[in-house]
């Protein structure tokens, strides 16, 4: 390893340094570092759906019609109650569960299904392998569909905080009832939602964590794996039980992404409030 360097430069290194740098940058390590793509996908495809779910969620609690508001809030009010370590299991099974049946009526006869051993799928023909972007999307959805419900709410309530006095002097001067919901009461709902999504997209971020749960090679999983005690019989113990090291650049990790996501709402704040918060200095 290394042996590209100049001796110069090795000498210079150390044995200590040399060994580091190889242990750090193998194989194994190279493919934890590559999993941060999955955890960087759910995070932000799960956010991406967690929105659309949220303004749809606020726009049938908003309704006028009866039947649609009581959608809202039943979306809003039971799927936040769901643990969602349990949604999160419990969504892509039930998904994976319901395409292998939709496939046995099509492709399983009875002869088939009398030769399966197993008690699910109904026969091998039916059986849906599925692999890690699969997976990926499935979770992304798991929390999309359970951070929708607080999005719905933080929705619902920013648009409840618009001054109903701008909307009535919007109309006033003529405007139709899209170019009010549009340039105004959801132009000016997003200084109020701001605040609580940010919070959202925390939990969607710690959340994350969850994906080994679904088979899917993420930071987590490969920093449990790489730190677990390693042993080889042709050289003996490697290292013992280094869990706590790699959990803690996880713990790092994720309060570095904290940060930066505090930092990045502060500027999405001040673009979403330019001109209204200044009117409202005043």
């Amino acid at each position: 390893m290394f042996d590209f360097l100049p001796q110069w430069m090795r000498d210079g290194l150390g044995d200590d340094v040399l060994f580091w740098l190889g242990y750090l940058t193998n194989g194994k390590h190279l493919t934890w570092y590559a999993s941060l793509q999955f955890t960087v996908f759910a995070a932000v495809f799960g956010s991406l759906l967690a929105v659309t779910f949220g303004l749809i969620g606020a726009t049938l609690k908003n309704s006028t019609f009866p039947p649609a508001r009581l959608i809202g809030t039943i979306y809003a009010s039971i799927v936040r109650g769901v643990p969602d370590v349990l949604f999160f299991i419990f969504f892509p099974l039930a998904f994976e569960q319901g395409v292998e049946w939709v496939m046995a009526t099509q492709v399983c006869t009875p002869e088939t299904i009398a030769a399966q051993s197993a008690a699910w799928p109904p026969c091998k023909a039916a059986n849906w392998l599925l692999s890690t972007p699969e997976y990926l999307v499935m979770a992304s959805v798991s929390l999309g569909i359970v951070y929708g419900a607080f999005a719905t709410n933080v929705i619902h309530g920013a648009l409840r905080a618009v001054p109903k006095g701008q909307l009535e002097a919007a109309r006033a001067y003529g405007m139709s009832a899209s170019q009010v919901l549009w340039r105004i009461h959801i132009r000016q709902m997003w200084v109020y939602a701001l605040p609580g999504l940010s919070n959202v997209w925390m939990l969607i971020i710690k959340a994350t964590s969850l994906l080994s749960l679904l088979q899917i090679a993420d930071i987590v999983l490969w920093a449990d794996r790489l730190g677990a005690p390693n042993f080889l019989k042709s050289v003996g113990l490697v290292h013992d039980d280094w869990r706590w090291r790699y959990y803690l650049v996880l713990f790092v990790f994720y309060i570095l992404v904290t940060l930066v996501s505090e930092k990045g709402f502060n500027v999405l704040m001040r673009w979403a409030g330019r001109g209204i918060l200044d009117e409202s200095r005043r």
